[in-house]
């Protein structure tokens, strides 16, 4: 069954669940502030890493290390990948299912393994996974979070450390930073920045001269900018978007997962909802959900699905988002 919500909200205060809030007039160009909010399905533990392929949403389930597909019509998504995570339970990882998902320029499904410790690719099959990456200078990665795919192939990932039992404190952690790294396409892995403390959501502007990073502090939620130089690899970081005011308003969640439209605003998951940023980094308004942690575009590009804790939700647009393919 689908639940639809929504009505246009102006600020007065916290926005109820379920509203869209209007900052500036030029939001209504990509969202109608009486737009329904769509809930499509639901019973996850924590839904993550949507993305569009097949016509259909796959989506990861990170605590019960289930991938999962959901498909226009259903009334229930259903497992396509168990485990997805590259392991088995343990009680070592809080996290050991996939996590982000993304597409290459082939249209394959790259998938984070948050207890793998990996990047891999699922080959057409549906079951064979070929490992992008699992190392940097011989050491395991942390817990491959989030990626995005580059139009020469390359992929761009982040690593905290939130899969592990005692995050930051586990043994298991082979590096002392949280990172943001390049796997090229000559398979060579870069560093791109050990600086930021809980690097998450990941995308690239239209023209790709722009990489944001979200970055998941509990106290200093913010979404960081980075310039692609020609060699691929970022220069100095800016902060793009800071969302500490919104934890001041008592706003539940954190930055987390973020897409880009054809336009190059940003629709990102911060405290309270998704947020839709210009690509100044003006704050245009809120899609109101509570704590939400991914987003991706699906149907026609116009459609923007989000996952909320146990649920996955919609919400038609009135822009498209990139890189889309349909396939």
């Amino acid at each position: 069954m689908i639940v639809m919500m929504g009505k246009s909200f102006q600020p007065e205060g916290n926005p109820a669940v379920g509203a869209i809030e209007r900052l500036d007039p030029s939001l209504e160009a990509l969202l109608d502030p009486n737009a329904a909010i769509e809930k499509v399905c639901e019973g996850f533990v924590w839904s993550e890493g949507p993305v569009w392929k097949d016509s259909s949403l796959f989506f990861s389930d990170v605590p019960a290390n289930i991938l999962y597909r959901w498909t226009p019509g259903s009334r229930h998504a259903k497992a396509f990948l168990d485990p997805s995570g590259g392991i088995l339970a343990n009680p070592d990882f809080v996290e050991p299912g996939s996590n982000g998902l993304t597409l290459d320029p082939d249209g394959r499904l790259l998938l984070c393994q948050s207890g793998g410790r990996r990047v891999v690719r699922l080959e057409e099959d549906g079951k064979t996974q070929t490992v992008l990456a699992d190392r940097f200078e011989g050491r395991r990665f942390n817990n491959p979070t989030d990626l995005v795919c580059h139009s020469s192939g390359a992929v761009y990932f982040t690593d905290p450390s939130y899969g592990f039992k005692g995050h930051e404190a586990s043994p298991l952690r082979e590096m002392s930073w949280n990172g943001v790294y390049r796997i090229g396409p000559d398979h060579a892995v870069d560093l791109l920045t050990g600086e930021l403390p809980f690097p998450n959501g990941i995308a690239f502007s239209p023209d790709e001269q722009t990489l944001y990073v979200a970055v998941s502090d509990a106290k200093l939620p913010r979404i960081m900018a980075f310039s692609v130089q020609g060699n691929g690899l970022p220069g100095e970081g800016r902060l793009f978007f800071d969302a500490v005011p919104l934890l001041g308003r008592g706003l539940p969640g954190t930055c987390d997962g973020l897409k880009v439209d054809i336009q190059g605003n940003i629709f990102a998951t911060v405290p309270g909802g998704v947020a839709v940023l210009s690509p100044e980094g003006k704050h245009l308004g809120t899609i109101c959900m509570g704590v939400t942690s991914n987003c991706a575009w699906g149907d026609d590009g116009s459609t923007l699905y989000v996952t909320a804790d146990d649920c996955v939700w919609r919400v038609r647009t009135h822009t498209k988002g990139t890189p889309f393919r349909s396939r």
